[in-house]
């Protein structure tokens, strides 16, 4: 049975979805946006912005009694590729830093993201 992930350490879903769902040894997350889930407010700069989004991914995460670890995916949105090489330095520490195995990903330009974001990054995560 699936069950509803939702924390208050990440930013509520602005609309008709979930933070995530857990099928008990896999772990869907929705798409992160770069909010800080107490101020309610997004950073300026790609580098903080794919920070706050990783950070929120890890809280769903985590959460739900995975790791880092158990992020065996990712799907990272860009509002501009010219950001690429910026956001794969944080997207890099942050893997590291969690002492986790790159997941497979992919990366790709999309025309708008909402609330003007410049990223937004989802993961699977396995048991």
């Amino acid at each position: 049975m699936a069950k509803i992930v939702n924390t208050d350490q990440a930013p509520a879903a602005i609309g008709p979805y979930v933070q995530a769902v857990d099928l008990g040894n896999t772990l869907f997350a929705s798409g992160q946006l770069p909010i800080d889930p107490v101020s309610g407010e997004m950073p300026l700069n790609i580098e903080d912005q794919a920070r706050q989004s990783l950070a929120n991914v890890k809280a769903i995460v985590t959460s739900a009694g995975y790791s880092v670890n158990n992020i065996i995916k990712t799907t990272v949105f860009l509002k501009d590729l010219n950001d690429f090489a910026a956001v794969n330095a944080v997207y890099e520490a942050f893997f590291k830093d969690n002492n986790a195995p790159f997941p497979a990903r992919s990366c790709v330009q999309v025309a708008k993201l909402p609330k003007d974001a410049s990223i937004e990054v989802e993961v699977i995560a396995a048991k």
